[in-house]
């Protein structure tokens, strides 16, 4: 049991998926895996176990922006010892190429600063996804022929844009989307050698001005999940 995560350690698995919403957490846990139990529901942030074709797997929510992310990532690396973490989250799309729905595999992730950037002082670390499960993820996307794209996205400290001029500038170097929390995944990630995969869906568009309802989400998001699990857990 940790500050923010009220389960023992037997509790959560090595394998970690991370929905930002905490009532997304319990739609993929109930709705993907079997024999699932709450093991988290302290401060309202919600994290489920069960079992998906016999693998142990934990769906954890992990919050708005990276500082949240940050202390459920820590916690549940360092105390619950996670190896494999999984952001199954929405996108807005910064490309044409990218419709609503599209997946998203995150190669990379820009950003301004995140809750790591006074570690690395002058040097401007380049977070990246794990090669063996972005590789995994591409295969078995073209495999179920969902319509996918992979490469640099932009991870944002703020919701509401204040930097129309930078989203003009990342449009025009090829930046995907903008979400708010795989740069500091992926740095976490390496600092404490484990795995990580940012697996998005495009429920907006910055250009088109396009977004999903509410109301789509879910069954919009289905492809993700899946596509998760079975990059994590499958032969």
């Amino acid at each position: 049991m940790t500050i923010h995560i009220g389960a023992s350690s037997e509790d959560i698995a090595e394998t970690v998926l991370l929905p930002g919403d905490p009532y997304r957490a319990k739609w993929a846990a109930h709705t993907f895996l079997d024999d699932v139990k709450l093991v988290n529901e302290t401060r309202g942030m919600l994290g489920f176990t069960g079992y998906w074709k016999g693998n142990k797997v934990t769906v954890q929510g992990s919050g708005m922006g990276m500082p949240s992310l940050s202390i459920y990532v820590n916690e549940l690396i360092r105390e619950y010892s996670a190896k494999t973490l999984i952001r199954i989250g929405s996108t807005g799309a910064m490309q044409e190429s990218i419709a609503l729905r599209d997946i998203i595999l995150a190669v990379t992730a820009s950003t301004i600063s995140n809750p790591s950037t006074s570690i690395f002082k002058d040097l401007n670390f380049s977070p990246v996804a794990n090669w063996e499960l972005l590789n995994k993820a591409a295969k078995i996307a073209e495999a179920k022929k969902l319509k996918t794209h992979i490469g640099g996205i932009y991870s944002s400290d703020t919701f509401y844009d204040e930097r129309p001029d930078l989203t003009n500038e990342m449009i025009r170097h090829g930046v995907l989307a903008v979400e708010m929390e795989t740069a500091e995944l992926y740095t976490l990630a390496a600092r404490y050698n484990c795995r990580a995969l940012s697996i998005l869906t495009a429920s907006d568009h910055l250009i088109t001005k396009e977004e999903l309802p509410s109301s789509e989400r879910e069954k919009s998001f289905s492809s993700m999940v899946e596509l998760a699990l079975e990059t994590a857990l499958g032969e």
